[in-house]
């Protein structure tokens, strides 16, 4: 049996249980996604709100933020609102503030490009109402009553995780 020092098994335990909480957080930032669309928030909103605060930005700014851009944008079902909040959260981390930075601007539209792109290739498309299998227009803004058939019908979980994944593997890295 090897005797440590006190003080040195509380400070190892301390960086070994610091180290086991940011994995912890860092991994379930995914599910944390998912689960923030279970509660009744939209996609948009679940994927934003998730990864805000590690670009500064606290989570009922970003909260109300990205409710204009669930369901493809007002329920317009144009593009998707996980696309929406990645675009938004790569804006966050590289975004450009220089009108004259013509580089800059096109860094961030490369960015959001091959994001968008990873995501169409896994789906099928950015596209809500594509995504969604809707053929006709959608007349009303007011959203459907988030009932356990709703979840069950709607490919929406998947579609933040993918979102989500892809933050983590691109924007966090």
């Amino acid at each position: 049996m090897i005797l440590v020092p006190v003080a040195a098994a509380k400070s190892i335990r301390n960086v070994v249980v610091k180290m086991h909480n940011e994995e912890k957080r860092n991994i379930s930032r995914t599910k944390q996604a998912v689960e923030t669309f279970y509660e009744g928030y939209n996609c948009a909103q679940s994927v934003f709100a998730t990864y805000a605060d590690c670009f500064g930005m606290d989570r009922e700014t970003a909260l109300r933020m990205s409710s204009a851009m669930g369901a493809g944008v007002g329920r317009m079902r144009e593009v998707c609102g996980a696309v929406s909040s990645m675009a938004m959260l790569a804006g966050l981390k590289e975004g450009n503030a220089d009108p004259e930075d013509e580089e800059a601007k096109e860094r961030i539209y490369l960015r959001v490009r091959q994001m968008s792109e990873r995501f169409r290739k896994e789906n099928g498309s950015i596209i809500c109402k594509e995504l969604l299998g809707i053929t006709e227009v959608e007349e009303s803004a007011k959203p459907q009553p988030r009932t356990k058939e709703y979840y069950e019908s709607r490919p929406c979980p998947h579609l933040i995780e993918c979102a989500a994944r892809i933050i983590e593997e691109e924007l966090l890295k």
